[in-house]
Parts: C-alpha cells; structure tokens; sequence
C-alpha cells in the first residue's frame, strides 16, 4: 500500500530522490510499529522531515497530499501482529569501578549571592579543554546544537531534474523552481541577501506559503535575482503574477504629488528609478503627452481653459447643482466646449426663474396653455443648452481685467431679455474667437439657438414680450433708446436678432475652422485594413491581464466589466448613453414589455428562450434619433453571438463580479455599475463618469506603452465610448464601401454616415474594385 501511494500520489510532487526517501520512512514506521510524530492534533512535520531526512518545508507545503498515507498507517498499526519480544540475554559480569581517594573539598570564601548572579551572568564559559576537575581529568565535552548545519550559498545550483511543462501560477512556479533547485524559503533568503538586495526575511517565504504577492519596486528586484540565481528568462515571474495590471508600489519621484503618481505609476517601467535623469524626463513628458492628456492642439486648449471656470450656476433648476463634465456623446462630444465646468458664480434669482421658464417651455409634454413651439428638447439636449447659455451670461459677468476677460455686467442686470439685441451676439462670438484665435462651429450652433428662441410664431422669446420689462442698460452693449424700442416693438426687435444671426451664420461658416478632429485619437485604427479587428486587441490585452479572481476579486470584476464594455460595445454600436442605461434580466426571469421600456427610455438585455441567446433590445424612443427613418417606429434588437466566450462572461459578471462591484450599495438595476465605495452616493454611470471609465479602460489596456511593453495598439490616444461607431461605420465601409450597410451598424441614416466617414472610402473604394478587377489576372495566371 505504501509503495503504491509514494508510486501515484507522491512521485508527481517530490523528485524520484526524495520520493524514495519518503517511502523507506514509511515502510520504516510500519516495520517497527511507530506511531508518526504529532504536535497536538497535527503531525509534527518538521521531525517527519528530519527523520526522513528531507526538507520541512517542502514536507509542510504538500502535507494535504500525504496526510492520507499517514492517517492509514496510524489506523492499520494496531491492527498488526505485535513485534516478537527480543530474547533476554545474560548480564556480563559487572567489572567493579576502580576506587579514587576522596579529595577534601576546598574552602572558598563566598561571594554576596546579588555578585555571583552578575558574575554567573557576564562570564563566559571556557572552552573544553580548560574545564579540568580538582583532579585534573577533563570534563565530559559539551553537547552539540541539534540540527542539520547550514548549507553554503551556491550561486547558481544544479536542477535536480527537468520540467515538461511550465507552471502558469506565480505561487506554483515559484515553489516548482525551488524545489527542483533544492532551495528553502531560509536557504533562498540567504542566497538573495548575498547579491547585495534589502529583503525581510520572511518575504520569500510569504510569497512560498502563498499568502502575499510582490507589488512593490523591490520586489520586482528580488524576482530578477531569483530568476538569474535559476537561469529562468528575464520576467518569468513578473509575467505570471496574479494581478499583473496592479501600478507597483515604491515610485517617488520629487516634485510630483501624490494623487499625480498613481495615475503615473502605472505607465512607467519597473526600473524607472535606475535609469538616468533624462531617461525619466523624457519617459515622464511621453506618458503626460500620450496617455495622461493626449497630443491633439484641443487637448491642449482643453487643459488650459479648464482652469479658468467662468459658467454662471442655475442652482435647482433641471437637477443642475454640480459640476457637469464636458465630453457628451455624438454630436454634443464632438462640439463639447472645455470650459462647461460650471463656476463658483451663482445666477440671479430673476434669471435662473426665466431659465426654468425657457427649459419647462421646450421639455414639457405640453406647450403652455397661449404658446406654440416647433420641436421638443430631450433631456441630454436641455442639459446642453442650459450649459451653454451658463457659458454666455458667465462670459458676459466675468471681470474685464481678469483671466476670461469678460464684459463685467453686474449678475443682477442679466437677463434672458439680451438675447433680442444683435450686439449682444456679436460681442460673444467675437470674444470666443478672441479666446480661441479662430471661430468654429460651435459659434454656429449658439447663433442657431438664437434664431429659434426669435423665430416667428414659434420662438420663445417672441413669446415673451414681458421680458422687455427686465431690461438694463449696459455700457457698450446695449443703450436705453435700445431698451426703449424694443419695448415698443418687441416683434420687430425678434425679427431684426433673427435676420442678424442668419447673416452671421452664412459668414462664419466660411471660415470656421475644425478644432477638434473626433477622428485623431483612433486614426491608427481606423486606417488599418480592419478597424474592428484593431479595435478587438484591447479586449484581447484585458483578457491577458486578468487578474487572479480568487485572490482579487474586485480587481477581476472590474477586469470584465471592462472586457464587457468593449465587446457590446462593438456588437450594438449605440451611443454611450443606451450603453450605461442598459437594464437587464437574468435567465429565466420574464423579460420587460417594450411598453416598460418605452416609458423609462432605456433598453434591457435578456435571455431569449426563442433563439437560445442573449438578446438587446432598446425602444425607438430611447434613441436620440429616434424620428430617423432607420427606425420607423420600431425597436431596435439584436442578438449578441456567442464568440470568443462571450456568454460566459456575461452570465460570470451577473454572478459574480456585478455584486462585488455593488458591494452592498443600492442597485440601480443598470446591467453596467460603477465600483461603489464607502463616499458613493449611487452605484449608476452617468454620462460623464461612464466617459471617464471608458478613457481609463484606453488608457491602461489600449494605448501601447514602448517603455513597459504593455497595451494593445501603438499611437493610439485616449478617447470615449462614441469612437466606437466610428470603428463599427468605417470597418463597414472598408469593406463594403456601402453607406447603407454602414448606417445599419450604428443606427442612422446613409446620408449621415456618408456626410461623417466619406473621407475614409475614396480609396478604399478604389482598393474594392481593383481587387474584384485582380480576381481577372489571378485566374490568367492560374490556367
């Protein structure tokens, strides 16, 4: 039995050397009826491990594996036939001692007992050969210390056998490695501390135990000595850590902050600290430009107007009470201004009742009872003008001789009221092409707000002839025979702003210029021959740095959400916020009527029974073309493919990681959640933190870093989830050259599709009907 279970269950862990050694202690304790040594209720492996003489902790870390074999052997010894008594042999005869005459003691005076304690204490005993009794015979010598004597440090020890194959664990490779070289948690310490690194000297052996994993600068140090002590390649173990996305700890560099660091901290190399002052300086200025910030002129314009806040704040009115990020989705992102951060100013109690005025005009159900409108703002759209007309009054408010340069009109004299007068307009749009040297499109936007608001019938301000009475004269701007005629004619002052902004509109558009190109951050994508199978190598580089779920579980859990994030991503094509506002069913729960989903304007995913997959289906009414021809009334579903195991990560997320992201926090029943902690108010995306998580997920895991070898895609830059549909349309143009196939990818019309991604066909378009005209000479050369 015993040479059975050494055969199959001990031969695979210990090589055949020590395997053997093991056996013959085994046999040995069946053979002479011993018990196995026990500490307590445990075995007592360390004299195991001297008795077999092989190394206690190696016996320590597989005993699961051979407490079976001993539990046997303590069960089945009683069981044996006892051992034969030993026959009893005849004493010898006793040969009597010989007699030594008895020496009287001598006297010796005694010390006081406090100065014999002291001497006791501080006198060294002397050696062997100077311990002589009174009559001069040597004293019996002093007992050895027990134990095996220390082996010496070899620099590069012998393999005591081969590896067919590698562990893929940190904590197994480690082990396997130290084994297979004979080394100790002890025995390695000593060896490390030799080459001159600073290590605890129960570090190695809490990495051998499995209880903690390197994570900081030193220990990646005390990696590359243990791999050259075994002749393993460069970042073996590093490689097979089980959190290989986690920033090491131990970077200080001076002059940086901390809350800058750890977002440094995980673009630089593990030797940053070794290298040379202009190394550093220039590994730091290439991840601030490329990951950090990015290299795009708006970036940089983007960086610097964000300290200069100047938006006026309408405190309660559309839920607006706190700063709003400036990236929104589409068109909002692509038109975003970097200074829509609200400011520390608050609007007047006059003007922020005519702004919740203006706002309930164009997002009720109903016009007011006397008023007519033409279009309805959805909730994104609101937020956006609300914003951009915090931006013009806050522009108007600012102080002259300060940053913004602004107008300097008291707080208390705005008014909605200003919009009528056409000097109004032109001091704002030429203030912004002050600020930004040259006028873009989003003048023309403000201007085209401008003319609705004074559109006959319809606008609101030409509605509101009682504005007229808020009215101030302003220095500059606007004079009192100004205030005076438009109080006398309030149409004739609508009709003279709306002829005057549809001038300024044709002016400006023939010189506008595109400050922020949408399509810079992912050009390296776009224009490979497939975008989306570019686009598809950062879900690839998530999936390679996963971490361990069992010892990281939060750290896994936001590892596939991002995976997540991506993959649905590519396969729907939606805009961000059908992406963060996606509810969901799980299997076997009911799936919510379109009627429940139409009232709350979100989609869901759910289990279809139907075609045995996981489905999407999002009302027409929660798109923000939702009047487009595309939908017709109808809803939009598609059933998400099971590739590359992408049902296994959905049901693993709804399992598992969706709760520990929760962390008991509310849930706001949204299939994507952010990490809540402690300070979080709600566990739901909205638009600006979704962005961010977005950028984040590019940040790490896309944009190829030269310095550390990690992420997917050279020259890409950070970016939001609406690039997406722009990788879905210009993949399908590539290879179709189709703008109605292109449109079916991301829910629009051809016309738009032509008028966004038409840069990217003319030759792509000749590249489709060469190849078709090729298929001729291929199949010349071929006969």
């Amino acid at each position: 039995m015993v040479s059975d279970f050494c055969r199959v269950r001990v031969s695979p862990l210990l090589p055949p050397r020590e395997t053997e050694a093991f056996r013959q202690y085994l046999v040995g304790l069946v053979q002479t009826r011993t018990q196995p040594p026990r500490i307590s209720k445990a075995y007592g492996w360390e004299q195991i491990a001297i008795d077999s003489k092989l190394d206690a902790t190696t016996l320590e870390a597989i005993n699961e594996q051979l407490r079976p074999v001993l539990d046997a052997i303590v069960r089945g010894l009683p069981k044996l036939p006892p051992l034969p008594k030993p026959k009893r042999s005849k004493p010898a005869r006793a040969i009597p001692a010989p007699i030594v005459p008895r020496t009287p003691p001598i006297a010796v005076e005694r010390a006081p007992k406090r100065l014999r304690n002291a001497t006791s204490v501080a006198t060294a005993p002397p050696t062997t050969d100077a311990v002589r009794d009174v009559e001069g015979l040597p004293m019996p010598e002093l007992r050895r210390r027990r134990g095996r004597s220390r082996k010496p440090v070899v620099e590069f020890p012998e393999p005591r056998w081969s590896i067919c194959e590698e562990p893929a664990d940190f904590f197994d490779a480690l082990r396997t490695h130290m084994r297979r070289h004979g080394d100790s948690p002890n025995s390695l310490y000593r060896a490390v501390a030799a080459t001159g690194v600073k290590l605890g000297k129960w570090t190695i052996d809490t990495w051998y135990q499995g209880r903690r994993a390197p994570r900081a600068l030193n220990s990646m140090l005390i990696l590359s000595r243990i791999e050259r002590r075994y002749q393993l390649p460069d970042g073996y173990f590093a490689s097979r850590l089980p959190h290989r996305n986690r920033a090491l700890v131990g970077h200080e560099i001076e002059g940086i902050a901390g809350s800058e660091m750890r977002r440094l901290a995980w673009h630089l190399p593990n030797d940053f600290a070794s290298r040379s002052p202009i190394e550093q300086e220039e590994i730091l200025a290439w991840v601030r430009t490329n990951i950090v910030s990015g290299t795009t002129e708006y970036r940089r314009f983007q960086s610097a107007s964000m300290k200069q806040r100047y938006a006026l704040r309408f405190p309660g009115v559309f839920g607006q009470h706190s700063a709003r990020s400036e990236q929104t989705e589409e068109g909002a992102e692509a038109s975003a201004d970097p200074e829509l951060a609200w400011g520390t100013r608050v609007a007047s109690k006059m003007l922020t009742e005519q702004m919740s005025r203006l706002l309930q005009f164009k997002t009720s159900t109903l016009a007011t009872a006397g008023f007519q409108r033409s279009g309805v703002w959805g909730e994104e759209t609101a937020a956006q003008k609300l914003e951009h007309l915090a931006l013009m009054f806050g522009a108007l408010a600012a102080e002259p001789h300060g940053p913004v340069q602004g107008l300097g009109v008291p707080i208390r004299s705005l008014s909605l009221a200003m919009l009528i007068f056409p000097a109004t307009w032109d001091w704002y749009v030429q203030w912004r092409e002050r600020r930004r040297g040259f006028y873009t499109n989003w003048e023309v936007n403000m201007l085209s707000l401008g003319l609705a608001l004074a559109r006959a019938e319809t606008g609101w301000l030409r509605q509101c002839p009682d504005l007229a009475d808020t009215l101030q004269p302003i220095a500059g701007l606007i004079s009192a025979s100004d205030i005076d005629a438009a109080r006398a004619n309030w149409g004739a002052a609508c009709d003279s702003v709306h002829k005057h902004n549809l001038s300024r509109i044709k002016e400006i558009q023939r010189v506008a210029r595109v400050h922020r190109d949408p399509f810079e951050p992912i050009l390296p994508i776009l224009e490979a021959p497939s975008p989306v199978g570019e686009y598809r190598k950062i879900a690839e580089e998530i999936l390679r740095r996963m971490p361990d779920e069992r010892r990281y579980p939060r750290a896994a859990a936001e590892a596939v959400r991002s995976f997540l994030m991506l993959r649905i991503g590519m396969h729907l094509g939606v805009r961000q916020k059908n992406m963060r506002q996606l509810l969901f069913r799980r299997r076997g729960e009911p799936a919510s009527t379109e009627r429940y989903l139409s009232d709350r304007k979100r989609g869901e995913l759910r289990w279809s029974e139907r075609d045995h997959g996981w489905e999407v289906l999002i009302p027409s009414i929660a798109f923000k073309n939702s009047d487009s021809s595309y939908f017709g009334g109808k809803p939009f579903r598609l059933l998400l493919p099971d590739l590359a195991n992408l049902y296994t990560f959905i049901d693993s997320y709804l399992a598992r990681h969706r709760p520990v992201l929760l962390h008991g926090a509310n849930d706001p029943g949204t299939f994507f959640v952010k990490t809540a902690k402690e300070t979080s108010s709600s566990a739901a995306y909205n638009q600006a933190t979704f962005y961010e998580a977005w950028r984040l997920i590019i940040q790490r895991y896309g944009i190829y870093n030269p310095y550390t070898d990690r992420g997917a895609i050279k020259g890409l830059l950070p970016h939001g989830p609406h690039n997406i549909r722009d990788v879905l349309a210009t993949h399908i143009l590539k290879q179709t050259g189709s703008f109605e196939q292109a449109s079916y990818a991301i829910q629009d019309t051809p016309d738009m599709v032509a008028k966004h991604y038409g840069r990217f066909l003319p030759q792509d378009k000749a590249a489709l009907a060469a190849g078709i005209l090729n298929k001729v000479w291929e199949a010349a050369s071929a006969a």
